[in-house]
């Protein structure tokens, strides 16, 4: 029997909703709350969210997407004739999104055993954020397309998350103070000297790669740090949130420093911006580090 494969992420993943609506992702969205105003990340456009975290004092909160709404949405891809499913995750270091898919993975199986003689459910833990597991769910729904087999969509998916690799900077540090991604007084002390930290995220942690003095070194600071871990020719994309201007400064000096231009353009949606602010901009790379 020829698989029926059901690809599915969550909105973290920050995927174009034209890719997500010619290729029929599955998505599951975010639960986020800020002020008196609940909703589901992607009901409302990122620029709305960037306008209503500018007005507001207080940080948004993410509720996980839960074991029930997995089980449910197995439950019904099954029914559909899908042979397999395969969700790509948040994150097992940063979110409980993966925990809560392999409950409703199990719990499915044990209430329908007859359905394991046909049908799988994949989790692939991404180990990132947005388009680093944005970008191969993307390139994955294309090859499921063209034809491609679960094992190969999965192996293929896996191989990018191994390698995956942001490297970005923030123009602002009030959103990470507040979200107590780096302390207050760090915050306050790089607020004051001008500093900005470069950060990267590999395997689902961040680390911070050096500082900068003043927002115009940035963007080379960036290129520098990935020009250093990148596989050469390797496929890359740009990540940026309110700031489409820097967005293209930043692919102007890739292409001028890598010699080719971006996969991709992420723009980075309410529940990561909520933890970086909406003055990011980045790089997602696959990384040349073994993992």
């Amino acid at each position: 029997m020829k698989p029926k494969i059901k690809l599915i992420t969550d909105s973290a993943s920050d995927i174009p909703r034209e890719i997500e609506q010619e290729y029929s992702i599955g998505m599951f969205k975010v639960h986020m709350t800020i002020d008196d105003f609940e909703f589901d990340e992607r009901d409302i456009s990122n620029e709305e969210f960037y306008e209503r975290i500018k007005n507001s004092d207080n940080m948004p909160t993410h509720a996980q997407i839960t074991p029930f709404e997995f089980a449910q949405s197995f439950k019904k891809y099954y029914d559909e004739g899908f042979t397999d499913i395969i969700y790509v995750s948040l994150p097992k270091r940063g979110s409980n999104t993966n925990f809560s898919a392999n409950i409703a993975k199990n719990e499915f199986f044990e209430s329908h055993p007859e359905a394991e003689a046909g049908f799988k459910i994949h989790i692939i833990d991404s180990g990132n954020y947005t388009g680093a597991y944005g970008y191969p769910v993307c390139q994955a729904a294309k090859k499921i397309a063209k034809g491609a087999s679960p094992a190969e969509v999965v192996a293929y998916i896996q191989d990018w998350a191994d390698y995956a690799e942001i490297i970005f900077g923030c123009y602002s540090l009030e959103y990470v103070k507040r979200s107590a991604r780096v302390s207050a007084a760090a915050a306050f002390a790089g607020e004051v000297l001008g500093l900005r930290p470069i950060i990267k995220i590999k395997d689902g942690i961040s680390y911070t790669l050096s500082k900068v003095r003043g927002t115009r070194n940035i963007i080379p600071k960036i290129i520098e740090h990935a020009q250093a871990d990148m596989t050469p020719k390797s496929p890359y994309c740009i990540l940026y949130g309110n700031n489409p201007e820097q967005a293209d400064e930043l692919e102007r000096e890739a292409v001028k420093k890598f010699g080719y231009p971006p996969e991709m353009r992420f723009q980075i949606g309410p529940a990561i911006a909520s933890n970086v602010g909406p003055q990011t901009i980045g790089l997602t790379i696959r990384s040349k580090l073994m993992p």
